[in-house]
C-alpha cells in the first residue's frame, strides 16, 4: 500500500517490509525529538488491518492466540502471538475491541497468510474474518499527543501512544490538521530505545516468545489451548530459551550501521572468532548515537563486549538468561 502522504514536503520513501510510506521528511533527529516529546504522527499506513466481528470472536481468537481475551474489555489495548505447532512465531497482531469487532494490525504483507489461517479455523463459530487494509490505515499518536481523534475512529491506546485505525480516504486531511508527519525511522529508532521487538526483523523462522520478552505482554501463561502452547510451557518451566535478545550500544566512529544479520562475535576473540548472534534492527538515535537490538546465545557472558562485524558493541541485558 502506497501512502498518500509520501506527497508532502520532504518525503523520503522507506525501503524493505516499510516500502509504501515515507522513512523521513528531510530531519531525521528533529523527528525523533518531536516523537519523543509527544509531537506529530506517524504514517503507518502501509501495515495490514484485519477484523473479526461476530458475537463469538472473543471467545473463538482465545482458542488461537497466545494471549487471554475471552473477557476483553472494550477499548483495552492488547498484542497477541499466533505461533507454529511447534512454538515457533507466525503472526503478532496488535489488538483492540471495539465492542462489535476486533480491530488488529499486523506487519506489511503478512495479512493475506493470517486472515488464510483464521478462515481455515472457524468451523461452525459465529465470526467474520476481514482484511481491511484497502479501506482502513494506521496512524501512530506518541505517548503524550494532544491531537484530536476524529469522531467514529477506533483507537488502540498504550503505555507507547495511541494508534488511530483511519478510513484511507481520511488520511490527507488528518495530516493537513495534524502535523508534523514523522517517518518511519525515527518511530523505529524510539522502539529499539524502548527494546520493542518486530515480527521479521527480531524474529527468524525458529523464533519462541521467550527469546523476545514477549512473555508477559503477548503471551498469557495461565492460559492453554492454543498452537505451540506446550514449547511455551516446556521454556517457562526449564527457564532456558535457546537466544536472548539483547540492546546493544554501537561504536559511534563508525560511518555505516551493521545491517540486519551481521554476525555477532566475542571482541576478545576479533573478528574470526565464534558467531554468538547477529544484529536484528540497528538504528541512530539522537541521544544515544547508534543503537541495536541483535539476538544472542543463551549462554553468552552478560557482561561480554562483543563485536557486530568490525563495530564494536556493548550489551544491555533485554532477556534475562
Amino acid at each position: 500500500m502506497k501512502s498518500p502522504l509520501l506527497s508532502l514536503p520532504g518525503a523520503v520513501p522507506a525501503e524493505g517490509v516499510d516500502e509504501g510510506v515515507a522513512a523521513h521528511y528531510g530531519d531525521l533527529f528533529r523527528e525523533q525529538r518531536a516523537l519523543a516529546d509527544g509531537s506529530g504522527f506517524v504514517d503507518l499506513s502501509h501495515r495490514g488491518v484485519v477484523t473479526v466481528s461476530g458475537p463469538d470472536r472473543l471467545s473463538w481468537l482465545h482458542l488461537l492466540l497466545t494471549q487471554h481475551v475471552t473477557e476483553l474489555p472494550v477499548g483495552q489495548a492488547t498484542e497477541a502471538l499466533i505461533l507454529s505447532a511447534n512454538g515457533h512465531i507466525e503472526h503478532a497482531l496488535y489488538l483492540v475491541d471495539d465492542g462489535e469487532t476486533v480491530w488488529a494490525h499486523v506487519e506489511p504483507g503478512t495479512q493475506d497468510a493470517l486472515v488464510a489461517y483464521l478462515e481455515s479455523m472457524k468451523f461452525f463459530n459465529r465470526v467474520e474474518v476481514a482484511d481491511r487494509t484497502d479501506d482502513f490505515g494506521v496512524v501512530h499518536l506518541p505517548a503524550g499527543s494532544i491531537a484530536p481523534v476524529p469522531e467514529g475512529v477506533v483507537v488502540r491506546e498504550t503505555a507507547h501512544g495511541r494508534d488511530l485505525f483511519l478510513p484511507r480516504a481520511s488520511l490527507e486531511s488528518y495530516a493537513a490538521e495534524n502535523g508534523p508527519a514523522i517517518g518511519i525511522l525515527a518511530f523505529e529508532a524510539l522502539r529499539v530505545e524502548a527494546h520493542r521487538p518486530r515480527l521479521g526483523f527480531e524474529t527468524d523462522h525458529r523464533t519462541i516468545p521467550h527469546e523476545l520478552g514477549w512473555i508477559g505482554t503477548a503471551v498469557h501463561l495461565q492460559k492453554g489451548c492454543y498452537r505451540g502452547q506446550e514449547t511455551v510451557a516446556r521454556v517457562q518451566n526449564l527457564g532456558k530459551p535457546p537466544r536472548r535478545l539483547v540492546f546493544l550500544h554501537l561504536d559511534g566512529s563508525e560511518v555505516h550501521l551493521p545491517v540486519a544479520g551481521t554476525e555477532l562475535r566475542l571482541a576478545s576473540e576479533g573478528e574470526e572468532g565464534r558467531k554468538l548472534g547477529f544484529i536484528t534492527t540497528a538504528v541512530r538515535h539522537h541521544e544515544l548515537g547508534p543503537i541495536a537490538l541483535a539476538l544472542v546465545k543463551r549462554n553468552v557472558p552478560l557482561d561480554a563486549g562483543l563485536l557486530a562485524g568490525a563495530v564494536a558493541a556493548s550489551q544491555e541485558v533485554v532477556v534475562e538468561p
